[in-house]
């Protein structure tokens, strides 16, 4: 089988690449990134690192790129005739890619392909695969549509492995965390004759992708921006301070008050779930730059993402936040030149009303909680 996926970057080639691989996929990346691609198709194989004591490596072969800003009909060809779409290129670039999986899933129609295929998101995102369908809706027509409702699923994923920011002399050696996990929802597949080995299919998707978010997303962020107001540079730099260890773990207590509040969770089952993440972010061998995880504040502090969500509902609740909004006062405050969006934060601080800023970015009606959020970042400010 074949599969198109679209995201040649550390991710895709060092966690779905894998895990296509190891289903006997042959995979066509499609990306911009040249150097890659030009890799990709003069050798047909790379090398992914494991990061823990034993230093495995493992083969990865039968892949080729496709450089989808200079081939875009290559890029087209490859959906129409793969098993198999999926993606892992960040929430912010998928409305630039669904024109190309439209053309391809339109040629499939034309050439009266009838055999079912999955597009998948693998992004840090709720309802990634729904979200790339809607901004996919424009390019169809009705016959596409129709075709779509009977031939082609989208299907949401939770994907959760660490890939710090790395640089080495080979363009494709990617170094990952022994860990990985990646679930599918059934609802949404037509592909169901696809059932991928490491690949956990569930009934409903939101507790576990819930689950990650509020925990590994939530966490890691906590130690980024806690971190980087300690001064430090790496995770496993900054979780040698105490401190700043019992920050997360307070930070996924009250999560994790949530989660089993909400889903039901097991409570032994998610302590052993908290106390694995925490290893996995001190793992000795992984060097994660504190500025990578912190990237992009704006979207961080979104009404339904890691920080803002869980303290909504936490309050709901009658439960506690106050470690995730002290750590919401260290976003507010947090200041990279090398971060868009860190960089608009700051000049709206300075030319706008702070309640009204953030209002518009949390999307909080909620005068009270504002209120608090504005109370924790005057306290990180001082």
């Amino acid at each position: 089988m074949k599969a198109t996926h679209f995201g040649a970057g550390n991710i895709g080639r060092g966690f779905i690449g894998e895990v296509l691989a190891d289903n006997n996929f042959t995979i066509e990346f499609v990306d911009i990134n040249e150097k890659v691609i030009n890799a990709l198709i003069d050798r047909g194989e790379y090398h992914i690192g494991l990061a823990h004591e034993g230093r495995d490596t493992i083969h990865i072969t039968d892949v080729t790129g496709i450089n989808n800003a200079k081939n875009p009909q290559a890029a087209i060809d490859s959906v129409a005739t793969s098993d198999l779409v999926t993606t892992a290129i960040g929430p912010n670039v998928i409305p630039f890619i669904v024109e190309l999986i439209a053309k391809g899933i339109q040629k499939r129609r034309e050439n009266g392909n009838e055999t079912p295929i999955d597009i998948i998101a693998c992004e840090n995102m709720i309802g990634g695969s729904e979200f790339l369908y809607s901004k996919m809706e424009t390019f169809l027509n009705e016959e596409d549509k129709a075709y779509i409702e009977q031939y082609v699923g989208f299907p949401n994923a939770a994907v959760d492995r660490i890939v710090p920011i790395q640089s080495h002399e080979d363009p494709l050696f990617v170094s990952v965390e022994p860990f990985k996990e990646w679930i599918v929802e059934n609802k949404n597949r037509k592909a169901t004759q696809i059932e991928l080995d490491h690949v956990l299919y569930v009934e409903d998707l939101t507790p576990f992708i819930e689950r990650k978010l509020f925990s590994v997303n939530t966490g890691h962020a906590t130690v980024a921006y806690s971190g980087i107001y300690a001064g430090y540079t790496t995770v496993d730099e900054a979780l040698q301070d105490d401190t700043i260890l019992q920050t997360l773990k307070a930070v996924l207590n009250e999560t994790g008050a949530l989660l089993i509040d909400k889903w039901q969770f097991d409570e032994e089952q998610h302590n052993a779930y908290k106390k694995k993440i925490v290893n996995r972010f001190t793992n000795p061998y992984i060097s994660d730059e504190l500025t990578r995880v912190g990237r992009t504040p704006i979207r961080k502090l979104g009404y339904d993402e890691r920080f803002i969500r869980p303290i909504r509902e936490l309050r709901e609740r009658g439960l506690s936040y106050k470690t995730l909004l002290s750590v919401v006062g260290k976003i507010l405050c947090y200041e990279d030149e090398g971060d868009a969006q860190s960089m608009e934060l700051k000049s709206r601080k300075a030319s706008e009303p702070l309640d009204a800023v953030l209002k518009d970015i949390t999307g909080l009606d909620d005068n009270t909680l504002i209120a608090e959020i504005i109370g924790a970042y005057h306290a990180v400010k001082k």
